[in-house]
């Protein structure tokens, strides 16, 4: 049978939601659907929620959203409020600065919160743990779907190492860029990988007593060495390109290490470094974010350069839709068809227009070798910083305000179809 033809089995306790995936993604949208009121199940590879410090920027819609859940109030107190953020050039310092508070009566939350997505992940873990309607499977591994007459079943293998099968009416993947739920339903992952690689490193040193004019969002332009250097509440966190060619050995050497760091801010006792990874950075989108009763969500259906902050934002607003859509078709209140497709379309068209477009604007701009290029970028973002107006519309687009204003999270298909005819 297709899988498009295929309808699933009402959300049931013996077909509940399953969500593949329990980073920030998966677990905002089991805890979405669970403060629905639906039966979920977690499924994650991992015996335990893991500690990634990749991730750390939670924009204005995002937390706007988080509300609904009540579970900014605890992010707000490990978090870190960054009302601004600097572009700057490696050699002639400041650039532009952009204030979010330009959007105070836009938005209850007119900054950046700065908060590692592994304390949201907690969060969220310590609450679904609790909650009756939540079972979680950590430590297994999905090895196969299918879909059937009656709704998805998916095959697994428990910490035991014993097969199992599970038994859904829908499934949400957001098991990441090598998404095991993406793979089984065949589709293909679209874009490129950027030839460089990536580092972060994080270190306790901090670098405003270094560098006094240093913003805690700093996005530092240079032709041979871009920088990316913001504050979290654990540390300052400094994002560089790895060469191609390096090997990970020479690139995570402690002496390169601190050698990169030295050149940001020369430190003469030399800098700590609580951690450091290097990772391999894409532009990708899934061909498809639903197929049949399988939705794909966070990085499983897009992922893109970190430069701007957006990966992790345009997940959690994908779980939101997800759930939300997942939640009415429960009610009986829409149309499970016409709901899915919206969430394919939204989604994948945010993924390509705000996501895709800004990263790899910002990216190449931080990068640019043409020195000409260069100053122009440069005269552009300070003619934007200096007009009331133009900032505003800036920030709002940056900080995914503007996709949310235009689609919604979660809107009935009707809504969008009428906005669309008028």
């Amino acid at each position: 049978m297709p899988w498009d033809s295929v309808t699933a089995a009402p959300v049931s306790a013996d077909r509940p939601v399953v969500v593949v995936g329990a980073g920030p993604v998966g677990m905002t949208a089991a805890a979405t659907l669970a403060h629905e009121g639906l039966p979920v199940v977690v499924v994650e590879l991992h015996p335990e929620p893991r500690p990634d410090w990749r991730a750390s920027t939670f924009h204005a819609a995002t937390l706007e959203l988080l509300e609904t859940i009540d579970i900014t109030g605890q992010m707000h107190a490990e978090g870190l409020v960054v009302p601004k953020y600097q572009f700057r050039d490696r050699v002639d310092g400041l650039v532009a600065e952009f204030d979010f508070r330009l959007l105070a009566d836009e938005t209850r939350y007119p900054y950046r919160l700065q908060l590692n997505q592994q304390h949201l992940v907690r969060m969220l873990y310590d609450r679904l743990r609790q909650d009756p309607n939540v079972s979680l499977r950590f430590g297994t591994e999905l090895t196969g779907l299918r879909v059937e007459a009656d709704g998805p079943v998916l095959e697994l293998r428990g910490p035991d190492g014993a097969p199992t099968e599970l038994a859904a009416s829908y499934v949400i993947g957001a098991d990441g860029p090598r998404s095991a739920v993406r793979n089984a339903l065949g589709v293909p992952f679209e874009g490129f990988t950027y030839p460089e690689r990536f580092a972060i490193t994080s270190t306790s040193v901090d670098l405003q007593e270094l560098l006094p004019d240093l913003g805690h969002v700093n996005y530092v332009a240079d032709p041979e060495e871009w920088l990316f250097i913001l504050r979290t509440p654990e540390s300052w966190r400094v994002v560089w390109p790895v060469p191609e060619g390096m090997s990970l050995e020479e690139a995570t050497a402690p002496e390169r290490l601190q050698q990169q760091l030295q050149r940001v801010a020369p430190y003469e006792p030399g800098y700590p470094v609580i951690d450091h990874q290097v990772y391999n950075v894409h532009q990708r989108v899934a061909g498809a974010m639903r197929v049949g009763p399988v939705l794909l969500a966070g990085d499983a259906a897009h992922i893109n350069s970190p430069i701007g902050g957006v990966g992790l934002n345009s997940g959690i607003h994908d779980a939101m839709d997800a759930a939300r859509r997942l939640a009415r078709i429960a009610r009986g209140e829409g149309d499970p068809e016409a709901e899915l497709a919206t969430y394919d379309r939204v989604r994948r068209t945010v993924a390509r227009e705000y996501v895709q477009a800004d990263t790899q604007r910002n990216t190449d701009r931080l990068r640019e070798r043409d020195d000409a290029v260069r100053r122009q970028h440069q005269e552009d973002m300070r003619a934007i910083a200096a007009d009331p107006e133009r900032a505003r519309a800036y920030i709002r687009r940056v900080s995914l305000l503007e996709s949310v204003q235009r689609f919604g999270i979660g809107r009935p298909p009707a809504e969008l179809e009428l906005e669309a005819l008028s």
